[in-house]
């Protein structure tokens, strides 16, 4: 039987930029040996891998910048980060180096805006674009951020919200953004977006609202597609819409000079992704261009509001096959020693893919597995249906072998939607959390960000009397650690 290695070999170009095995068959990402971290912290443990987060804002800046300068296009590119994506302090602090600017989502993240500012981090020139329904502390908090000269621009979802500026903001100039309601893909649930402004209300919105206000100034109109930037009918059919509701605009506001293009570029979810990001940003630049020469209209800045393209590829979780069950003649389980519901629920919610492969053993033979978690519910799985591709991995003795396994670009949403410090399913702890990044000379540095969760805040959540918990058995690993350069 062929080995695990022998497999990957045969099925897609190994190795790739961003995975390799070294001399002991081992995996490495990103040129970190990942055993290496296994022995240090053990596992169930999520990573992430700071590097790849300013790699990724560099390439995304570098797409718009060769898109301009191919098509002449007059406009400016300005990269935000969409924070709902992750909210860690680890996170926003390399977003921020390197001189982008931020969306956020709801009340929550104005608080760690002002942290932001007070550590120097951002200042009252970086743009604060301001999304989603709000409710009255959200729009009191944007309303003091303006108040106080942070660029701030409320993105309008609907035809009330205004009120609330006009009554609450003193500022002499406030910038104002209108999210238009886009139609959902075919196969959805409902037609139209609930989130934003129909088309038919924008020019309303504008004449009875915004341009009798002298204070107000329609700066950008926005523009969000819940699949994200995909090269598919629908969504050149609804950016188009968008386009040329820009030019319509423009011809009556000429202070409106921006468009922010919601729903980010994809991020790698197999080893066979195929996405050619440089050709759809050259198309979404000419596509803008031509609409607006056609309509004899400036064409807009270009704003983004990458969330998952940030992050999403720096992360990853490792876990320990624990046991094999072979439930049937044909169905075996390997069991890990964490749950997919509570540390990836979108694997669980949403059929999320990942790259999944094994950390260790690749000169092995392989089998077919299923891949169970701990949890008592029945859909606490991950398979063949619910990834890419049949789900093999090394054959071990658990006697005398141990596997691990590693679920990589899993950066993004996945500690908001689970309940990061709260309660999950059936009390299943929070595994360590473990931040990598290099230095200059290329030297790999690792800190615990994160312990495991304990079980003492969870009962206090749940209203318990506690006692003491038992001592653990094992010494808590180390806060900071070097690897050697690799």
């Amino acid at each position: 039987m062929k080995n695990y290695i022998d497999l990957i070999d045969q099925t897609i170009e190994f190795p790739t930029r961003e995975f390799n095995i070294n001399e002991n068959n081992e995996l490495l990402f990103n040129n970190v040996p990942l055993m290496e971290i296994i022995k240090q912290y053990g596992t169930p443990l999520k990573v992430s891998y700071l590097p790849k987060i300013s790699e990724h804002i560099e390439n995304a800046k570098l797409l718009f910048r060769n898109a301009i300068k191919k098509y002449n296009y007059k406009g400016n590119y300005t990269y935000c980060y969409c924070t709902k994506s992750s909210h860690f302090s680890f996170i926003l602090e390399e977003v921020l180096k390197q001189n982008v600017h931020l969306e956020t989502s709801s009340a929550f993240d104005i608080p760690i805006i002002r942290d932001m500012y007070n550590q120097g981090k951002i200042s009252k020139s970086t743009y604060i674009l301001c999304n989603g329904y709000k409710q009255p502390l959200y729009t009191q908090y944007i309303s003091e951020l303006i108040n106080e000269g942070f660029n701030c621009i409320p993105v309008l979802d609907n035809l009330k919200e205004i009120d609330f500026y006009e009554k609450s903001v003193t500022a002499e100039k406030v910038n104002i953004a209108i999210r238009i309601a886009t139609d959902e893909e075919p196969d959805f649930a409902f037609y139209t977006s609930r989130l934003g402004v129909r088309y038919s209300d924008v020019n309303t919105l504008y004449n009875e609202k915004i341009k009798p206000n002298p204070r107000f100034n329609l700066k950008m109109l926005h523009f969000f597609i819940n699949t994200g930037i995909k090269d598919s009918a629908y969504y050149w059919s609804e950016l188009s819409r968008f386009v040329y509701k820009y030019c319509e605009m423009k011809k009556i506001c000429p202070e409106l000079d921006s468009i922010d293009l919601g729903g980010g570029l994809p991020i790698q979810t197999s080893l066979q992704f195929n996405y050619d990001y440089q050709a759809m940003v050259d198309e979404i630049v000419e596509s803008i261009s031509w609409i607006c020469n056609k309509n004899n209209v400036p064409v807009p800045n270009i704003f983004t509001e990458f969330g998952s393209y940030t992050v999403g590829e720096s992360g990853a979780v490792l876990y320990e096959i624990i046991d094999q069950k072979l439930q049937n003649d044909k169905e075996l389980w390997y069991m890990i020693d964490g749950s997919f519901i509570t540390q990836l629920p979108d694997s669980w919610g949403m059929n999320q893919k990942y790259i999944m492969l094994p950390v260790n053993n690749w000169g092995m033979p392989y089998q077919k597995v299923n891949l169970g978690g701990l949890t008592c519910d029945s859909m606490d799985f991950y398979n063949t249906e619910a990834h890419s591709s049949d789900l093999y991995l090394p054959i071990f003795e658990e006697e005398s072998e141990r596997q691990y396994v590693g679920f990589f670009h899993t950066g993004a949403y996945q500690e908001s939607l689970g309940g990061y410090g709260g309660i999950q399913h059936c009390l299943i702890p929070a595994p360590k959390h473990v931040i990598i990044d290099r230095l200059e000379d290329g030297t790999i540095t690792t800190r615990l960000f994160s312990e495991e969760q304990k079980s003492e805040p969870m009962l206090d959540i749940l209203g318990y009397q506690q006692t003491p918990a038992p001592v653990a058995s094992k010494k808590d690993a180390p806060a900071k650690a070097k690897l050697a350069s690799v």
